[in-house]
């Protein structure tokens, strides 16, 4: 109070609160550099996500590099799909072998033992085919088979032969089949016209234990006697069973 009973201009609360003083210049950007950081790592994180995706979509649509159509060849009976390099492919577990004839067989009248082709889509799997003989490379039971389609004036002979390192004395017959005109005749064999020849047609099938190394072909009589019209008219194969 003033002396003359009126209070004084100035009056000072001494309870009064101070008021909030505001906030540092380096804590505010300390704050937003810590919201840019979190930023920058959800963003990042998003694009992660998208490429991953993107990634397995691509993969998920993109063929093989060397796509090509597949194939069906009939052995002994049951049709084994061959798809070469196809996407997908599921390659046979135990070694294989299918061979037809071609326009590419060299046929040597003067050689008896039976050409394959190596264009007309032959199966090798586990299997090697060198000097006109398939070559096993791992032992065990196969079903080893032929066919060849003829004309025959007078005889003819139809072989599978082996040969193996555990036999010295040569080749070993496995399959054989003989045909007479004769009995061409008595089976109403197609005749050809202006002609006495008869066509006719071998197959030869059985199950035999192989080695490492054996070399399996196909023998006949007279080679100039095939018909070559078409390649599935004469086969050769085997496969492990």
């Amino acid at each position: 109070m003033s002396k003359d009973g009126y209070p004084s201009v100035y009056v000072v609360d001494t309870h009064a609160t101070r008021p909030p003083l505001p906030p540092r210049l380096n804590q505010v950007r300390q704050r937003a550099g810590v919201a840019q950081t979190l930023l920058i790592l959800l963003v990042s994180v998003a694009l992660c996500g998208m490429a991953i995706e993107a990634c397995f979509i691509y993969r998920l649509y993109q063929p093989n590099s060397a796509p090509s159509a597949s194939s069906s060849k009939q052995i002994a009976g049951q049709v084994i799909t061959h798809p070469t390099k196809s996407p997908g492919v599921i390659h046979p577990s135990k070694p294989v072998a299918h061979l037809t004839d071609g326009q590419d067989v060299n046929v040597d009248h003067e050689n008896p033992i039976m050409a394959w082709s190596m264009i007309a889509g032959p199966l090798l799997h586990g299997m090697d085919y060198k000097d006109r003989g398939l070559v096993i490379q791992k032992e065990g039971y196969y079903y080893v088979y032929s066919k060849v389609s003829f004309y025959s004036t007078d005889h003819f002979n139809h072989t599978v032969n082996r040969i193996t390192d555990r036999y010295s004395g040569g080749e070993i017959p496995l399959l054989m089949s003989r045909y007479s005109s004769r009995e061409t005749r008595s089976n109403n064999r197609e005749t050809r016209s202006n002609s006495r020849e008869t066509r006719s047609n071998s197959y030869l099938g059985g199950v035999f234990h192989l080695t490492k190394d054996d070399v399996l072909f196909v023998k006949v009589s007279n080679t100039s006697n095939i018909l070559r019209h078409k390649s599935f008219e004469n086969i050769f194969g085997a496969y492990m069973i």
